[in-house]
C-alpha cells in the first residue's frame, strides 16, 4: 500500500505552490487581486528610490484593455536606480528572490515574493508576459517581456531590445484579467491616499480607468536616511535564532560570538552571560548544544542591557505624520507620537507610530458606486494600518493593530467611535514585520506588539480627550458671552424704570463682559 500511495509522490517549486494558492498573496476578490498588484509595484518602487537617496516620484497607471470590463493594463513607474539587464529574470520571474529578506533593516517588501506574485497573477489570468522597462542611467534602456516557468521557478525574457536615451527608472506593465476597479476604500485610490498620508517624501501621479488624473503632492523634500542593516537583540531572541548565527559567525569563542553577532553586548556582558549559562566563554560556537543555548537565552534575561539600536529603522516621525494627515484630511485637531523602541519574539526591534485626526475630512469615508466615484462621507472612527509606510487595506479583523484599538474603551476619553470623525493612524516599523500570510495585510498579535500599540494609541486618544474638553468649554463660555448679550439690555432698561433713571448706555458693558470671557478663551 505504501509503494502504491508514493507513486504519486513530487517536488513542487515556489512557483507552483502560490500559482495553486495565489489568496495566500493577496490574490482573492476582483477589487483586491487589482490593488494587490498596485500595492506590489508602488512598495518596489518607492523602496527602490530611497536606496538610492532620491526623492520618489512614482507614476500608477489603470487603464481599460479592449474595453473589456475586468480587463485592465496596470502601469507602475519611478525614478528610481533601475535595474541592471541580468537581474530582471530574478527580479520580475523568480519567487523568493531578492535584496531584503537575508538583512535586518526596515522595507516595505522583506520576502522575495510580491512582485514577482505580480507578474504571475497577469500571467495566469491573461496568458500575457509583463513588459519591464528599465534603466540604470548609463545611456541604455531596455525593454523586455517576462514571463515564469513554474516548474522551475525561473524568470524568462521572450522579447527584448535596447535604445538610447537618457531617462532612469523602471517601468512595469502588468496585464491582467479578472479584476475590478471601484474608487472604494479597498481600492487602488485608497490605497494611493493611504501611501501619500504615510510617505510625505512621495509624489505619486494616478491616472483612473476614465482618465482621471490625481495628484498626490509631496509634503516634504526630505529623503529619509537609508537605514542600515543590524544584528539581532538578545530581548526576544530564541535558541534556534542563536544556532543559526553559531554556524556562520567569525567568532573563535562563545563569548567573542556573542560580543560581535548581537547588539548592545560587549566582551564583558558576554562573559558575564557565560558565566551565568554554566558554559565556558572560550568554547568553540559550533559545538553549543541545544540545551546550552536555552540557557544563554535565560541568562539574558539576568543582565542589564541598553536599548536596541534603531539604525536599521526609519520610522516616519511624529511631525512628518502630522503633516501628512493635515495635508490629506485637513482636520481640526491632530496629534501624534512616536514610541521608544521595543524588541519581540526573535531579538527584533519594533516601533510603533500613532497619530490621531478629528474633524474636517477625518473619519470614514463611504465606499463608491463605481469608477472615478468618491462616495459622500461617512461618521465613525476610520482606522489606518500600516507597516513600514505601507498601506494595510485588507484583513483588518484579524490584525493585531486592530486587536489593540477594540480592547480600548474609548468612552473614557469622551469619544464614540461609531459617531466621532476620526482618522487613527498606526504604523508598526520593523525589520521583519510579523505578518500573518505573505499577502503582508495584517500583523500577528504578538504580545510586545500588540501591547505596545495599545499603549500608543492610549496616548495620543489623551490628548484628543483634552482638546474635546477644551472645546466643550469654550461652547459653554461662548453660550454665556450670548446671554448676557440678549438679556442684559432688557434687564437695564427694567432696571432703569424702576429705579425713575435715565436708561444708560450699555454698549461698553457688554463689551467689557464678553471681552473678558473672550480674553479666558485665549488664555486657555
Amino acid at each position: 500500500m505504501a509503494e502504491e500511495l508514493f507513486k504519486e509522490f513530487r517536488e513542487h517549486s515556489v512557483s507552483e505552490f502560490f500559482r495553486k494558492n495565489a489568496a495566500m498573496l493577496g490574490y482573492t476578490g476582483k477589487i483586491r487581486s487589482l490593488t494587490t498588484i498596485v500595492h506590489e509595484g508602488v512598495t518596489n518602487a518607492i523602496d527602490a528610490a530611497e536606496e538610492a537617496g532620491v526623492l520618489p516620484k512614482v507614476n500608477v497607471i489603470i487603464k481599460r484593455v479592449n474595453e473589456e470590463p475586468e480587463h485592465f493594463k496596470i502601469v507602475i513607474e519611478d525614478n528610481a536606480a533601475g535595474i541592471p539587464k541580468e537581474y530582471i529574470p530574478n527580479v520580475f520571474g523568480k519567487m523568493l528572490a531578492g535584496t531584503k529578506l537575508h538583512r535586518y533593516m526596515q522595507s516595505r517588501g522583506q520576502q522575495g515574493i510580491g512582485i514577482s506574485g505580480s507578474v504571475m497573477y497577469g500571467q495566469i489570468t491573461s496568458g500575457k508576459p509583463t513588459t519591464v522597462v528599465t534603466s540604470t542611467g548609463n545611456g541604455e534602456i531596455v525593454r523586455a517581456d517576462v514571463m515564469i516557468d513554474v516548474d522551475r521557478n525561473e524568470g524568462k525574457i521572450l522579447n527584448e531590445e535596447k535604445f538610447k536615451g537618457k531617462w532612469q527608472g523602471t517601468r512595469v506593465e502588468i496585464d491582467a484579467k479578472d479584476v475590478s476597479y471601484m474608487r472604494s476604500r479597498y481600492g487602488p485610490f485608497n490605497y494611493l491616499r493611504m501611501t501619500a498620508i504615510a510617505n510625505p517624501h512621495t509624489h505619486i501621479t494616478f491616472v483612473e480607468p476614465d482618465g482621471t488624473l490625481t495628484v498626490f503632492e509631496r509634503g516634504t523634500d526630505k529623503v529619509p536616511e537609508r537605514p542600515k542593516p543590524m544584528p539581532l537583540h538578545p530581548w526576544g531572541i530564541m535558541s534556534d535564532d542563536l544556532l543559526v548565527l553559531a554556524k556562520h559567525t567569525k567568532g573563535r569563542t562563545v563569548a567573542s560570538f556573542l560580543s560581535a553577532e548581537l547588539s548592545r553586548v560587549s566582551k564583558r556582558k558576554a562573559e558575564e552571560v557565560c558565566r551565568l549559562a554554566g558554559i565556558s566563554p572560550n568554547k568553540k560556537p559550533s559545538e553549543l548544544t541545544w540545551e546550552e543555548a536555552e540557557r544563554i537565552v535565560s541568562a539574558f534575561k539576568q543582565v542589564k542591557l541598553y536599548a536596541p539600536p534603531t539604525s536599521g529603522l526609519r520610522p516616519i516621525g511624529a511631525v512628518d505624520i502630522e503633516n501628512g494627515m493635515r495635508k490629506i484630511l485637513n482636520p481640526e485637531f491632530t496629534y501624534s507620537i512616536t514610541r521608544p523602541p521595543k524588541v519581540y519574539r526573535g531579538g527584533l526591534p519594533f516601533i510603533v507610530e500613532v497619530g490621531i485626526a478629528y474633524g474636517g475630512n477625518a473619519g470614514k469615508v463611504a465606499e463608491g458606486k463605481g469608477e472615478g466615484e468618491e462616495g459622500e462621507n461617512e461618521v465613525g472612527m476610520e482606522l489606518v494600518r500600516f507597516a513600514n509606510r505601507a498601506p494595510l487595506i485588507f484583513d483588518q479583523g484579524g490584525c493585531a493593530i486592530t486587536a489593540a484599538i477594540r480592547s480600548i474603551e474609548w468612552r473614557r476619553y469622551g469619544v464614540d467611535p461609531a459617531t466621532a470623525p476620526i482618522t487613527l493612524f498606526v504604523n508598526v516599523v520593523s525589520a521583519y514585520v510579523p505578518y500573518t500570510s505573505a499577502g503582508k495585510q495584517s500583523i500577528a498579535d504578538e504580545p510586545e506588539v500588540l501591547n505596545e500599540i495599545r499603549a500608543a494609541v492610549m496616548e495620543a486618544a489623551r490628548e484628543l480627550r483634552r482638546f474635546l474638553y477644551r472645546r466643550i468649554r469654550l461652547k459653554e463660555r461662548q453660550e454665556r458671552a450670548g446671554i448676557f448679550e440678549q438679556y442684559l439690555p432688557i434687564i437695564a432698561k427694567k432696571a432703569a424704570v424702576l429705579a425713575g433713571v435715565k436708561e444708560p448706555d450699555i454698549k461698553l458693558l457688554l463689551k467689557k463682559v464678553t471681552g473678558v470671557e473672550h480674553a479666558k478663551e485665549g488664555e486657555n
